[in-house]
């Protein structure tokens, strides 16, 4: 059975969002996950190709997944809100995964820039399950916000990421409250470079840990 793949428009704060929802092949679907990228100021987009191995381990563990424009990206509208406007963004696609699938658990993930929204929503988003943080980049001193994020965090970091040196990235995580893990991902750089299928295997062992434990 081929996927399901939708393009349309969102409703955004700022006006649309240029969408993107993908389900499972096989139409079995048991969450839904949004997928944020990164900074759309250093040409971030839903088709980076970290944002697509997330979407796509994510689908494959069963959740139907939206990726969207942030405000001001190809073909969505407005401008740049200095992710406080990304995070609104972020906040109307997760009303339509609501609408789209009432009922099943919620999954926020991102890379990067998208990996700091992501977190930020985990914090007071009603409902969201866990979230998957790739690429989190540890080189920004705000962040302290991480710390009050009550749900599993799940970060995929690769062994080279210039934006959160290995060292670095195991003193923070050390440092945050449980529950959390992390997945380390043999990778050239903060992109994953050389080792995408690495990163998509990543994350879909997450999922699959996120179906193991849910009651049946």
């Amino acid at each position: 059975m081929a996927r399901r793949i939708e393009t349309l428009f969102l409703a955004g704060p700022a006006g649309r969002l240029e969408t993107i929802i993908e389900e499972p092949e096989d139409g079995r679907i048991s969450g839904a996950a949004l997928v944020l990228h990164p900074h759309p100021q250093h040409g971030g987009t839903m088709h980076n190709k970290v944002v697509y191995r997330l979407a796509r381990g994510l689908r494959s563990s069963g959740c139907g997944v939206l990726r969207f424009n942030y405000r001001g990206v190809n073909l969505s509208e407005g401008e740049y809100g200095g992710a406080i406007g990304e995070t609104e963004d972020a906040r109307a696609g997760l009303s339509e995964l609501r609408r789209r699938y009432p009922g099943l658990p919620l999954v926020l993930a991102g890379f990067s820039f998208g990996a700091r929204i992501a977190l930020r929503l985990a914090i007071d988003e009603a409902g969201a399950e866990r979230v998957v943080a790739a690429g989190f980049p540890t080189v920004y001193p705000d962040r302290e916000y991480v710390y009050d994020v009550p749900i599993p965090k799940h970060f995929v970091h690769s062994t080279h990421d210039e934006f959160g040196p290995e060292a670095d990235m195991t003193a923070f995580f050390d440092s945050l409250p449980e529950p959390k893990q992390i997945e380390w991902v043999r990778a050239a750089d903060h992109f994953f470079r050389d080792n995408l299928e690495g990163l998509e295997q990543a994350v879909l062992k997450i999922g699959r840990e996120r179906n193991a434990v849910r009651p049946t």
